[in-house]
């Protein structure tokens, strides 16, 4: 899912004056504080406002944002700008990075030395203005597969010597964060060779032989819970999608499910037999 435009995010003009991108920030950063915001969307609102402002905050990152857009900071874009929300250190299995035990809404992003958003949001404001900060501590991060994610797992690990159990939600994405008392684990979802996830929905591509889009047919598609066996109705148009009601992840907290959509991509032959094209032809000429 695409990022929303950082001046968007903060309100503000393209040609918004350093201050004016600093009293917007002064006003979102106080309203969606976690602190003083328990709305179930503040977090997700108080990280795009600190991502904006990371970025428009500072001329030369604003500068390579107005030219190339979130690929300025995207280090596989091509663009060769560094990504400013980069940081941590590699542990054993784990990146270990640390974060605030009152709740760092950041589980996506790796702040580096001085990218801390608490740290940013004090620093502006001499500190912060709804008390004190909470003892950091330790926060790892744990790469789990696609599956596992979706589905719910439960994972042995060694950290700082003593043994746990990590107990993955079903319906766990890249970024989830699972707090403990003495450290968090952030989870990093491996992408899957079948499905793509946005949201809660999945989506795969299944190829179908022409003459099954010609005629219709029956044709086994994954899901996540196994094969089934699809009804491909005659003349199907290729990229049609079949949409599989809660046939897709488990919400976090919540009995529903998403959706899985199902692309079909009609396979046209590269070879045909004598036969065959006499057939075709037969069939273009009717």
């Amino acid at each position: 899912m695409s990022k929303r435009d950082f001046y968007d995010v903060l309100g503000v003009s393209k040609s918004a004056s350093q201050a004016e991108i600093k009293a917007a920030y002064r006003k979102l950063a106080l309203q969606y504080h976690p602190d003083r915001n328990k709305a179930s969307d503040a977090e997700t609102k108080f990280k795009e406002v600190n991502e904006a402002y990371q970025v428009l905050g500072d001329e030369k990152k604003r500068e390579q944002y107005n030219q190339f857009g979130h690929n300025a900071f995207d280090p596989n874009s091509g663009f060769g700008g560094g990504n400013p929300f980069s940081g941590g250190f590699q542990q054993g299995p784990f990146t270990y990075q640390y974060s605030s035990s009152g709740g760092n809404p950041f589980g996506g992003f790796d702040f580096g030395q001085g990218g801390d958003p608490f740290e940013i949001f004090e620093s502006f404001f001499g500190g912060n203005p709804f008390g004190g900060r909470a003892q950091r501590k330790p926060r790892y991060t744990l790469t789990v597969s696609f599956m596992d994610a979706a589905k719910g797992a439960e994972k042995a690990v060694s950290i700082e010597g003593k043994k746990h159990t990590i107990k993955i939600p079903a319906g766990a994405d890249d970024g989830t964060r699972i707090r403990f008392s003495e450290f968090d684990i952030t989870l990093d979802v491996k992408p899957d060779a079948v499905f793509r996830r946005d949201g809660y929905d999945v989506y795969v591509d299944q190829e179908i032989p022409l003459t099954t889009a010609i005629l219709g047919g029956m044709v086994d598609v994954p899901t996540l819970d196994g094969p089934l066996t699809l009804k491909v109705r005659p003349g199907t148009q290729p990229n049609t999608m079949v949409r599989l009601r809660e046939q897709g992840i488990q919400y976090l907290q919540r009995r529903a499910k998403g959706d899985q959509y199902i692309r079909l991509i009609v396979k046209i032959p590269e070879k045909l037999s004598r036969q065959q094209k006499e057939l075709i032809e037969e069939l273009a000429r009717l």
